[in-house]
């Protein structure tokens, strides 16, 4: 019980240091890396199944602390920014889109196979997608920094614009994160028989 607590607290804290780096970029990175928060919010729904009551709180509180860090840093106030309007509060059932994807998807898998990884590509892209089309979506229809008039055309072609980036940048966080539970999971399964084989 300890060992699975431990290892829960060490994935979130890296999860939020990441996400914390990540979305500090437009200050600190020059737009070096593309912020990781989707990919985190997916990966954490995945590797956190379960600590939905205290990981997802948190996360979402890191999420909009980095963000006041950031804008007020630059001598803005925090409510009168571009990206702040009565849609930012519609982030918390886009992140919470991508957590239950990973959630989903961790309940649903079944080991390192083919069937699994055709599960995990759809999986994010239906996460990504209505994750994207309620940030976008409640941005374009609700916020004052969108000017008048607005159209269901108009939008359409505002998410064609984001879209292919967004998903991109999310599905480089989630590879990178496959590739390490790929990794993890081989090792976990490697330790018992090298164990066995010394006995």
């Amino acid at each position: 019980m300890a060992t699975s607590t431990t290892r829960r607290v060490a994935i979130f804290l890296g999860l939020a240091l990441v996400m914390g780096v990540t979305r500090f970029h437009p200050s600190l990175l020059h737009h070096a890396l593309w912020d990781a928060s989707w990919g985190v919010f997916f990966l954490a729904g995945f590797w956190l199944r379960g600590q939905g009551r205290w990981a997802f709180p948190l996360l979402m509180a890191e999420a909009v602390l980095v963000d006041y860090l950031v804008i007020s840093g630059q001598g803005i106030d925090f409510w009168s920014h571009y990206c702040v309007s009565p849609a930012y509060w519609f982030l918390l059932p886009s992140y919470a889109a991508l957590w239950l994807g990973g959630s989903w998807l961790a309940k649903r898998q079944q080991g390192l196979n083919l069937r699994t990884l055709g599960l995990a590509v759809a999986t994010l892209l239906v996460a990504e997608g209505v994750c994207y089309l309620v940030s976008n979506g409640s941005f374009y229809w609700i916020s004052a920094s969108v000017p008048a008039p607005r159209s269901f055309g108009a939008w359409l072609s505002n998410l064609g614009d984001w879209y292919l980036p967004f998903l991109a940048g999310t599905a480089v966080y989630v590879a990178l994160g496959a590739v390490l539970h790929v990794l993890a999971t081989q090792l976990a399964h490697a330790a018992p028989r090298s164990s066995h084989a010394r006995h």
